[in-house]
């Protein structure tokens, strides 16, 4: 296997940093101002993907490439960062090196950014016949699949057969699973009568299956139940404590007995981190998450790193069982780790990574949403769907992703209607 090419780091130290989500790109960010490593970033994507938008690419909302960013345009000014599209396969941490499709490097430093995947919990049926909704190709395949299925749906005649076209079925209660849900309700109520006319769009059931007792575990219980009652007004059919055991592509059972007619199943239930072969197996832990410490250091090795989703510590006093799995923790844990590896460098101390709660927010809806703040309070509504919006919008990278995107906002506000229903369907396929 050749070596990526790449310059010689000289007498810096080469970081290597796998995966350019919210932890990655914001190390890059902090790090190539210091001009004292080499950066090498790796990622099997040339783009940022803004996650928290995605269902909003399903629900034909937004345009791809409005949530999307070029990984070479966040770095064409930096002349001690470089970038390969790889995917990377093992890291040996006996020869501290890191191997990849596109060939193998050396590292005095490696993070390891690589974020969540979705966690099916052993049960292939369920990995192979749901949809997921976990990068931008998930999103445009669920957009396909949501369209096409309503073109066939014209064509059946037969009741029970056109449900299992129409019906679609969530499997989690969790920010993910709850705002898609408000987005189908919307589009059933909004789109549905003026575009497909010949469909009775009261016939078309949504349901939302979450396994525990309340929505958006993790947030107030203010919140969860508010949230529970903006969708069922929004026509949700909203089931807690319900547990899905399989699916087989026509059904979905459920751990109680119930059986629920759909061909579409959304699977939002959980996640599990992207893991590396070579790391020692005492390292991970539940979730396939890896065990850090307070400085970002995964257990059991040495100048290896771990930030976001895929990291696990227990050694923040308020989050003793881990951070939430959000882009928030990401991109601190990035500006800690930015400024320990600085600071070592240099020979200074640092403080240990404590997590800064700035709230959470999750949005079902037009005008409504759900707010935990950090001082304890929340705040549901108008205000907080607003925040939602503001906060979503400023995160995004790029002015004109940010303008595109506050474009198609007001628009569908005002309109109700974003045109951005199309079936494009890959080459094979089409």
């Amino acid at each position: 296997m050749n070596h990526i090419n790449i310059p010689s780091a000289g007498t810096k130290q080469r970081v290597v940093i796998i995966g350019a989500g919210f932890g990655g790109l914001t190390l890059v960010e902090k790090l190539s101002k210091k001009g004292q490593f080499q950066i090498l970033l790796l990622d099997k994507n040339n783009f940022h993907q803004f996650q928290p938008l995605f269902y909003q690419v399903g629900m034909s909302g937004l345009e791809p490439s409005s949530i999307c960013f070029p990984i070479r345009k966040v770095i064409h000014d930096k002349n001690n960062v470089f970038f390969r599209v790889a995917e990377v396969q093992r890291v040996d941490i006996e020869e501290k090196k890191v191997f990849t499709d596109a060939g193998w490097a050396s590292y005095d430093h490696l993070v390891i950014a690589t974020g969540a995947r979705t966690n099916y919990f052993g049960n292939k049926a369920l990995e192979e016949k749901t949809l997921s909704l976990k990068s931008i190709s998930d999103a445009i395949y669920l957009r396909n699949i949501l369209l096409q299925d309503y073109e066939l749906a014209l064509e059946r005649t037969d009741y029970d057969d056109r449900q299992g076209y129409i019906d679609i079925v969530i499997v989690g209660g969790g920010p993910t699973g709850v705002e898609l849900a408000g987005a189908l309700a919307e589009l059933k109520m909004y789109i549905l009568p003026k575009e497909y006319r010949e469909l009775d769009y009261k016939e078309v059931d949504i349901y939302l299956l979450q396994g525990g007792g309340s929505l958006l575990k993790g947030m107030s219980a203010n919140s969860s139940k508010k949230a529970e009652k903006f969708l069922k007004d929004l026509g949700v059919i909203v089931k807690l404590n319900t547990r899905v055991t399989d699916y087989d592509g026509e059904y979905v059972y459920t751990k109680d007995g119930e059986k629920i007619k759909a061909r579409k199943v959304i699977w939002a239930a959980g996640i599990r981190g992207n893991n590396l072969e070579g790391l020692p197996e005492a390292s991970i832990s539940w979730g396939n998450r890896l065990i850090t410490d307070a400085y970002h250091q995964v257990a059991h090795t040495q100048n290896i790193y771990a930030i976001g989703d895929i990291a696990y510590t227990e050694t923040d006093p308020k989050y003793p069982e881990g951070h939430p799995q959000v882009a928030q923790p990401a991109m601190q844990m990035a500006n800690h780790l930015a400024k320990y590896l600085t600071n070592q460098k240099n020979q200074k101390t640092l403080p240990p990574f404590r997590y800064k709660d700035k709230g959470s927010l999750a949005t079902i809806g037009r005008n409504k949403a759900v707010c935990d703040l950090p001082n304890g309070t929340s705040m549901t509504g108008f205000f907080a769907w607003v925040l939602w919006l503001i906060v979503h919008l400023f995160a995004l990278i790029g002015v004109k992703n940010k303008l595109f995107v506050m474009l198609n906002w007001i628009w569908n506000y005002l309109t109700y209607d974003q045109s951005l229903r199309l079936i494009i369907k890959p080459k094979d396929e089409a």
